[in-house]
């Protein structure tokens, strides 16, 4: 379950070493994606944890200032890590004696077509939406699945669940709408 940006500040103003827990929690495999996207090539295990972990020291640091400007907390966390990602990869590269910008592409790099960064926010994005689809109770919610996630058509699902191609149309017209409201109010556009 995900939690609030609101609800992360209302926990810090209670309790800060469980709100930190949560924001780790939350957070944590996020920051680790955005850092081993940057340091994969050049740094140890070792590395990369040290430099999650400052990522981590630096918006516990900065987040009492965050409050004041009331800015998304994934926003400010994905800054710092890529920030702190980079400055890593450029003390390591001065280490090694060579002097390359991490923006490079002649970079040794594994080959891979996988961009775990980007890959991260969509399975987060991803479990979101498919949380405010099982949301919209029955039978929106099958009727959204089984229209988005397996094709099928409105005649097949009406079949399915028992209703009229016709009724399922405007159901699902009505669940689309009520989810793209439910994930604006979260600050999520599809």
């Amino acid at each position: 379950m995900q939690v609030t940006d609101k609800e992360l500040r209302a926990r810090m103003k209670k309790s800060p070493a469980e709100a930190r827990r949560a924001l780790f929690d939350e957070y944590c495999n996020y920051v680790y994606a955005i850092v081993i996207n940057k340091l994969r090539n050049c740094c140890s295990r070792e590395d990369v944890e040290e430099c999650v972990s400052d990522v981590f020291l630096d918006f516990f640091k900065g987040f009492d200032n965050l409050g004041k400007h009331n800015e998304e907390l994934k926003g400010f966390i994905g800054v710092i890590a890529k920030r702190r990602a980079i400055d890593m990869y450029r003390r390591m590269c001065k280490g090694m004696g060579r002097t390359v910008s991490i923006d490079d592409d002649d970079l040794d790099e594994i080959a891979s077509s996988e961009n775990v960064e980007h890959e991260a926010e969509k399975t987060e994005r991803n479990e979101l939406l498919l949380e405010k689809v099982h949301e919209l109770g029955e039978p929106d919610s099958t009727i959204i699945i089984q229209q988005y996630y397996y094709n099928r058509t409105t005649l097949e699902i009406g079949k399915a669940i028992s209703m009229t191609a016709a009724a399922v149309q405007k159901r699902s017209i009505r669940a689309r709408k009520r989810l793209r409201s439910m994930l604006t109010e979260i600050g999520v556009s599809i």
